[in-house]
């Protein structure tokens, strides 16, 4: 059970556990509204600032290394102090950092106000889970619950692509960071009436080494990926940048194993299903991403077209993770997580597989195909990982539960980034899609790696503790 901070509120009622629900999944649209609007800013952006294709990579993956980095902590934070004090917070952080991004004069400024927005946003994803899965208990109904939060994710990248277009074109890219500061506010509002505190029973103490190391493991890695191509791998800054994040990873996992409370319980991988959610996460987000920055530069820079009709192409891979993500979660519910899964992988395949032979004037039709059945795949994806992540933990563990499969869904963004751009960086419009063929035989990859996870989920719905 939960402990919730005030005796008079006792239980949550079943009104007031939806309620709940809808106000932390408005947290998720905005940062999900803020994934899909900023790429479909980027060639703005790179037009206005006067910047190239590695520059706006850091310019997303910026936001993706802070949040990365700090989202076990924040999840570990909140089952200390108080996990509504943590998730109002975050509204803050992130709310005051979109305004000051729609005000950066420079690359520069604008990468390191969106580091500031993913301190925020790690204060909200991981956190706003932890107070939905300690509020719904029920299995069945937590997985109908993470199907619906799964699905306003997909709202989100419907929604951030088509007013995404609307406001660069009507008003330049620095609207595009004003979109979800009116929801913050609403939500701000909504939680200090609905949402009711809750900490761990016995919370963890903080660990500051772990996070270091946990930073230089992210950090470094994203860092790698993106100027790795440029530098050359064999270059002595690259060489040493890899030994750098090599010492990392060893230390980080030697500190965790002998640290009776770590920052990251490895013995948490020793279960396979939960491993398999980590892993797709992964490949979920790194498979997300990457089609939507091949997609945004190949649809504005190669086939000439406005950001709001570029929006209207990619639209299908929105929509369909819109509808399937809440048949996910009853899926998930009733049969358990492999059957969604396997329909995941199967899907984003053959949607990748029908962009490998992609040039300058690929039809329409073969497009929206693609993305139709990559929006399926995602939307079939989520709930099942979080589920799976989430069920059969102790309840005073779910922020730090949340908190590991939310970093690695964004390490997953930031790899999807980084290898997008390094496979297209410094390419011609002519050029553009005969070099992005290899971005979409990696996303094919990602569906098959979710194939793999769903052969080691559970074939039911029952989770053992």
């Amino acid at each position: 059970m939960v402990q919730i901070a005030s005796p008079a509120e006792g239980a949550v009622r079943v009104g007031n556990r939806w309620s709940v629900l809808a106000i932390c999944s408005m947290s998720l649209f905005v940062v999900g509204l803020d994934t899909t609007i900023v790429k479909l800013a980027l060639p703005s952006i790179g037009q206005d600032l006067r910047v190239g294709t590695r520059g706006l990579e850091w310019a997303v993956d910026a936001y993706t290394f802070a949040l990365a980095s700090l989202l076990i902590s924040a999840g570990a934070l909140a089952d200390r102090i108080g996990r509504r004090r943590v998730f109002r917070l975050g509204l803050i952080v992130f709310g005051v950092a979109s305004a000051a991004c729609s005000l950066a004069p420079t690359i520069g400024a604008l990468i390191a106000v969106r580091a500031v927005q993913g301190v925020g946003g790690a204060m909200l994803s991981p956190v706003a889970l932890a107070i939905v899965v300690n509020v719904i208990t029920d299995a069945k109904e937590r997985a109908r619950a993470i199907g619906v939060w799964a699905a306003v994710f997909g709202v989100s990248m419907a929604a951030g692509p088509l007013l995404g277009g609307v406001l660069v074109a009507a008003f330049g890219w620095r609207a595009v960071f004003w979109a979800g500061v009116p929801v913050i506010a609403v939500v701000l509002l909504l939680t200090a009436v609905f949402v009711p505190e809750s900490k761990a029973l016995r919370p963890r103490s903080l660990d500051g080494a772990g996070q270091l190391l946990l930073a230089v493991v992210v950090g470094g890695s994203v860092a790698l990926l993106i100027d790795g191509p440029r530098l050359g791998w064999a270059t002595p800054p690259v060489v040493i940048g890899s030994t750098v994040v090599l010492a990392a990873v060893a230390g980080f996992v030697r500190a965790e194993s002998r640290r009776r409370e770590p920052l990251m319980d490895l013995r948490l991988f020793r279960r396979k299903p939960f491993t398999g959610a980590v892993a797709g996460a992964v490949a979920v987000f790194a498979v997300l991403n990457m089609t939507l920055l091949l997609g945004t530069l190949y649809l504005q820079n190669v086939r000439g077209m406005t950001p709001a009709s570029a929006g209207l192409v990619t639209l299908p891979l929105a929509v369909a993770a819109t509808v399937c993500a809440p048949v996910s979660g009853f899926l998930v519910g009733r049969t358990g997580p492999r059957l969604p899964l396997l329909l995941a992988g199967g899907s984003i395949a053959l949607g990748a597989l029908g962009l490998v032979g992609l040039n300058d004037d690929t039809g329409l039709p073969v497009l929206l195909l693609s993305y139709l059945l990559i929006g399926v795949g995602i939307g079939f994806a989520n709930a099942p990982i979080t589920n799976t992540a989430v069920s059969g933990l102790p309840a005073d563990r779910a922020g730090v539960a949340g908190g590991i499969t939310s970093t690695a869904r964004q390490f997953g963004a930031a790899l999807g980034v980084a290898i997008a751009g390094g496979i297209v960086a410094d390419t011609v419009p002519a050029g553009f899609a005969h070099a992005s063929r290899s971005g979409w035989l990696v996303v094919a990859a990602g569906g098959l790696l979710l194939l793999a996870v769903a052969r080691v989920s559970p074939a039911t719905g029952r989770t053992r503790p």
